[in-house]
């Protein structure tokens, strides 16, 4: 499983973390031209540069803004999101950050969530900060993201409201909100803001997993410090271990007999935006033969008391099952396959050490597909062509690649 995970030793933002993702890969251009065909903002540019500070290189990312830009309360994000064309999961990620930052500083503020008006946070930079790094770790193929603690500074920042303490309210209601752990360093600055710490509460778990990393990158914040102002983040592979009793599986189900079919498709967006490992539907029939949906949700058990909540607030249902499950889950690791048309990343299954199959990367042959006009079933085929002499082979090291 791919996996990136993130060292926050001098606090996260959202340019951080914009910068990072683009150390260990992510194009910028590739995003710049998404987001400008999805979403519904202009007068800015993305600009990425690399940079050396304190003897360490890496890049740092501003999005510059070119034009006035309204100021934006809860419900018109909520409506740009909405309106969007963003891809269903981006999209529904992205309002789940918003939603936690209108959460906390409602909480801070003391007013209705409906009523709270974003200042720093509604600015286009910042949007284009928390939907790019969205975005980001879908294009790289991240299928979990984990964090360390993050840094807890001392200080004041200015703000909107006028001269507040370090972590700025919101960012504490946030960390709080999750129980995030957290490690002192003594420096007068803010080092993680409210978009870092609302990306992270929302898309990381804060469990230092066992991985195998791949590449590393490092994006730069834009304050001078006396050390690297940097943000770590790995890419690699998950290793396969024996679960921990904090990370027990369960299968949540519930039956839907009296929901609107459409509105099904939101709530499984919802779900796997929360954290579920996998979501799928099963017809069935119910009691005087009503046509009905199963809902399966496999989940961590630390993410039951979410996903149970989407499942009351976003479905007619009034009661959720929840079975213990076991799941052996086969090692995998990507290789890259260098086509006439360009790379494209294959999963290799491993199984007793061997690999036993090899499955082009959809997205890539969709990236050709989009580029070239080729049909996407040849391209595909080609990669497979490709790779098929890997099958049978002992386990690869990890620089494996195949050429044409």
């Amino acid at each position: 499983m791919r996996i990136a995970v993130i060292d926050p030793f001098s606090g996260a933002s959202g340019d951080m973390l914009l910068g990072a993702l683009v150390d260990v890969g992510l194009a910028v251009e590739e995003l710049s031209a998404q987001l400008a065909a999805t979403l519904d903002l202009e007068g800015y540019r993305i600009v990425a540069e690399p940079v050396v500070r304190h003897g360490l290189r890496g890049t740092q990312v501003r999005v510059l803004v070119e034009e006035p830009q309204p100021a934006r309360h809860w419900n018109d994000l909520r409506a740009l999101l909405v309106s969007s064309a963003l891809p269903p999961r981006v999209r529904q990620r992205a309002l789940a950050v918003f939603q936690r930052l209108a959460e906390a500083e409602a909480h801070v503020h003391g007013v209705p969530v409906e009523q709270v008006h974003f200042h720093e946070v509604g600015a286009v930079d910042s949007i284009v900060d928390i939907v790019g790094v969205i975005w980001g770790f879908e294009l790289l193929g991240v299928e979990e993201i984990a964090c360390g603690p993050l840094p807890m500074s001392r200080g004041w920042v200015e703000t909107a409201h006028g001269r507040l303490p370090v972590p700025a309210p919101a960012t504490a209601a946030l960390l709080a909100s999750a129980a995030v752990p957290t490690v002192p360093i003594d420096i007068d600055a803010e080092l993680v803001t409210p978009t870092g710490a609302a990306l992270l509460v929302t898309l990381a778990r804060f469990q230092w997993p066992p991985f195998r990393p791949e590449r590393v990158g490092y994006g730069f914040g834009a304050r001078e410090l006396p050390w690297p102002n940097a943000l770590r983040l790995w890419l690699g592979e998950a290793s396969v271990v024996p679960p921990r009793p904090d990370e027990a599986e369960l299968l949540l189900q519930t039956n839907l007999d009296d929901m609107n079919p459409q509105f099904v498709e939101p709530l499984v967006d919802r779900l796997f935006a929360a954290g579920a490992l996998d979501v799928y539907l099963t017809p069935i029939v119910m009691k005087r033969s009503r046509p009905a949906v199963e809902v399966n949700v496999i989940c961590r058990a630390t993410d039951r008391p979410e996903l149970e909540r989407i499942l009351f607030e976003h479905s007619t249902t009034f009661g959720v099952r929840a079975l213990p499950i076991e799941r052996r889950k086969l090692e995998r690791r990507l290789v890259s396959i260098a086509t006439r048309w360009g790379e494209v990343s294959v999963k290799l299954k491993i199984f007793g050490e061997r690999v036993v199959d090899a499955v082009p990367e959809y997205r890539d042959c969709l990236a050709i597909h989009q580029r070239t006009g080729l049909p996407i079933h040849e391209i595909w085929s080609e990669a497979r062509r490709l790779a098929e002499p890997l099958i049978g082979q002992r386990v690869p090291p990890e620089d494996l690649t195949a050429r044409e």
